[in-house]
């Protein structure tokens, strides 16, 4: 079937097959039913692919569509769960759809940490409005008052008798009446919320666990080719010249097809290159190996990632552009009992999930299909219409799960590969990346420097703080030759700076970027919490105080902390008056986390550190127990963490992305750097890109979940950024090495 589908297209087919449709999304003054969309009879062999939140058939069984990608998070269970539970409805005996591209659902970006954040309200208005049809539709049936009509476990009960109906036998009647306005809408309360607020497994788990998941790599169509493709190995370089004739040679290889390349600023269009067609991935890579190819290596082929962490320090050892600033700081650094200054550096960085980017393409100049393991459909329909010149409703996009994603799969590059290539040949193609070209082409994390300079009074008191950050920008991905980082970036753990501090003062350089920069989980977070969170610490032993009261200190008081009049500050595109930078919340993590683990009694030669940050809106505290031994080598055998994210969806999964962020955050610490050389990336797989192993994790990592009435926050990000800067302080504290760059590596004892 390759007819487009449109949203029409399938409210006639679902409600004229007696279905309840709720359409979506809910964005204005009122809701609408699906009846009230009708224009005309549909084809009656139209396939079953809803774009809507919710529908109900009228055998009873309830559909409800995810709009977000799920790559580990759950997000495909929790959000259908919300409506689920306005609407009384069994999650078991729910069937979830992924929903296709489509602008019509607001935002599908899954990054950023906002898909219960951005769409809890949306899902409890849609589980809302159709339990109040039901309802009503049940008051009509049985002459009885709206209030006496109640829907649970599948049904609308009759309260004071033993009178239901089931959903399927409303259907009828519902579908017909007006649509409820927004101010007609009643939430449940949370006593008698069935999902939301408890643990509650995901409905992909068991097709995970027996491996019958559909994956990127999994998708197969009639016909279909297998693809890899030759880029050049430096970031704008372009094909000087290629051989096919030994690739052609090896048995399966169909095929070359030469790419274009990018046009600036690269933003997520296909890099260019070499691409072999085969009947068999195997066949498409060893085709790829014999080809002969001379490349133009273009602007970067100098761009050395140590010559380059230079730069940035001398960066940040100027005077840069100030960003926020309050009191007098050179005066009260003058004036302090004691002054200490020190610089941070991070690194490249790779995403490295478990599953490579990949995607299936089916071209025809009427439609193009695309099967990818996507963040954002939606881009990957822009992406894709502007690569083949299609308008954007001629451009179908499906999501599988994702193997792992942290902000890479978000950037459709991939995608518009396997359609171009799929044009090329006119057939289907699966278009494969190896890890080695996930490392070496990827949307890296920027490398940074930090340079801050702090004092004490006599009383151990912070009395002043300035910081200076340089980064290369992710602006430079839509804009070629940005170097000055934007203000969504320096929001990032930089301006929100919440300490009760009456003398601040913080500064922006500049940085080129020689290679693509994307968003990695947690953002520039990372670098700016690392540099925040050590820095905090040394000024704690400057001061000779203990870092957890100093860090308590620092943070003040409880309040809503105002930034100063004239800071360009978007608060992750949230309103202040609703998601407040909140001292009292951040104040609270650490004194959980601190009671909890802090100022225990350790083996010899194990010590404890630990840090705090707000990021995505939610408050998190960790502490780490550290070990170093004689050869520097480092052991984490425990990790305690407390997390402020306001109202949670599901325990479970808050639990699991903070254990998991704990690993990532771990990895990054210890083991994360990509380096380049005359341009080239010189890392290439787990080897020497690696990732924490089963045996390094900790043996312990315990998660408090702060109950919290605040609105939801992130839950995927924000567990990430203190884990680096608690670890650094453990380790000064373990074996006296001030580590101020990640990785963090102690020297070894001789």
């Amino acid at each position: 079937m390759s007819e487009v589908i449109t949203r029409r297209h399938l409210l006639r087919q679902l409600v004229g097959g007696g279905a309840l449709v709720l359409g979506a999304p809910l964005l204005g003054p009122g809701l609408t039913t699906g009846a009230q969309l009708l224009a005309q009879d549909a084809p009656a062999a139209a396939p079953f692919a809803p774009s809507l939140w919710l529908a109900i058939d009228a055998q009873g069984a309830v559909t409800i569509v995810t709009h977000r990608s799920e790559m580990g998070t759950g997000v495909r269970t929790c959000l259908p769960a919300v409506v689920a539970d306005e609407l009384g409805a069994d999650l078991a005996r729910v069937t979830i759809e992924q929903a296709l591209g489509d602008e019509a659902y607001g935002s599908q970006n899954t990054d950023g940490s906002r898909s219960v954040r951005r769409f809890l309200q949306t899902m409890r208005e849609a589980g809302a409005a159709a339990r109040l049809l039901l309802e009503r539709a049940a008051a009509q049936t049985w002459s009885a008052p709206l209030e006496r009509c109640l829907a649970r476990d599948h049904a609308v009960h009759l309260a004071g008798s033993e009178r239901r109906l089931g959903f399927g036998e409303l259907v009828a009647l519902a579908r017909t009446l007006p649509a409820p306005k927004r101010a007609e809408l009643r939430f449940r309360p949370a006593a008698e919320l069935r999902y939301v607020g408890k643990a509650f497994p995901s409905k992909d788990a068991p097709a995970i666990a027996v491996g019958k998941a559909r994956y990127g790599l999994d998708v197969r169509l009639p016909g279909m080719k297998f693809a890899c493709v030759a880029r050049c190995p430096v970031y704008g370089g372009a094909l000087a010249s290629h051989d096919a004739a030994e690739a052609l040679a090896v048995p399966g290889v169909e095929g070359v097809v030469v790419l274009p390349p990018f046009e600036p600023p690269h933003r997520f269009q296909a890099l260019g290159g070499v691409a072999v067609v085969a009947t068999n991935t195997w066949a498409a890579l060893e085709g790829r190996r014999k080809l002969k190819l001379e490349w133009e290596p273009g602007p970067n082929a100098s761009y050395d990632s140590r010559a380059f962490r230079q730069e940035l320090l001398e960066a940040v050892r100027t005077a840069g552009v100030v960003v926020r600033e309050r009191g007098d700081v050179p005066s009260a650094l003058e004036a302090a009992a004691k002054r200490t200054s020190a610089e941070y550096t991070t690194p490249l960085l790779a995403h490295a999930p478990m599953e490579p980017p990949c995607a299936v393409a089916r071209y025809s100049p009427k439609l193009c299909e695309v099967w990818a393991p996507t963040q954002n459909p939606q881009a990957d329909q822009a992406t894709l219409a502007s690569a083949l010149g299609l308008p954007p409703e001629q451009v179908r996009v499906h999501v599988t799960l994702l193997g792992g994603g942290f902000g890479r799969k978000s950037k459709p590059d991939f995608s518009a590969e396997a359609a171009l290539v799929s044009r090329a040949v006119n057939a289907p193609v699966q278009l494969v990346w190896t890890r080695e070209d996930d490392l070496r082409h990827s949307f890296y994390h920027a490398p940074a420097a930090l340079r801050l300079e702090g004092g004490v009074d006599a009383a151990g008191k912070l009395t002043a703080w300035q910081a200076r950050t340089a980064f290369s920008s992710i602006g430079s991905t839509f804009v070629a030759g940005q170097k000055v980082p934007n203000a969504g970036e320096l929001r990032l753990g930089f301006i929100d700076l919440p300490y009760a501090l009456e003398h601040l003062r913080l500064e922006r350089g500049e940085a080129s970027a020689h290679v693509r920069i994307g968003w990695m989980r947690s953002v520039c977070n990372i670098f700016h919490a690392f540099a925040a969170g050590s820095f905090t610490d040394e000024l704690a032993h400057l001061a000779g105080r203990d870092p957890a009261e100093f860090l308590l200190e620092a943070i003040g008081p409880a309040r809503q902390i105002e930034l100063e009049e004239g800071v360009e500050y978007d608060n992750y595109g949230e309103p202040l008056e609703v998601f407040p930078l909140d001292a009292g919340r951040l104040r609270g993590v650490v004194e959980r986390v601190k009671e909890r683990a802090w100022g225990r009694k350790l083996p010899a030669g194990h010590a404890l550190g630990i840090a705090a940050h707000r990021s995505f809106h939610a408050y998190v505290a960790v502490v780490v127990e550290a070990a170093v031994d004689d050869e520097g080598r480092v052991r984490v055998p425990r990790v305690d963490l407390a997390v402020d994210l306001g109202q949670v969806v599901n325990l479970d999964r808050v639990r699991a992305q903070m254990e998991g962020s704990v690993v990532f955050g771990l990895s990054l610490a210890l083991r994360g750097e990509i380096t380049a050389r005359e341009g080239r990336i010189e890392q290439s797989n787990f080897h020497d890109y690696p990732v924490l192993r089963i045996y390094e994790a900790p043996r312990e990592i315990n998660v408090e979940i702060v109950a919290s009435e605040a609105p939801a926050g992130g839950a995927g990000e924000p567990g990430v950024p203190p884990v680096a800067p608690a670890l650094a302080n453990a380790i000064f504290k373990a074996c006296g090495q001030r580590l101020r760059d990640l990785p963090l590596r102690p020297a070894p004892r001789r």
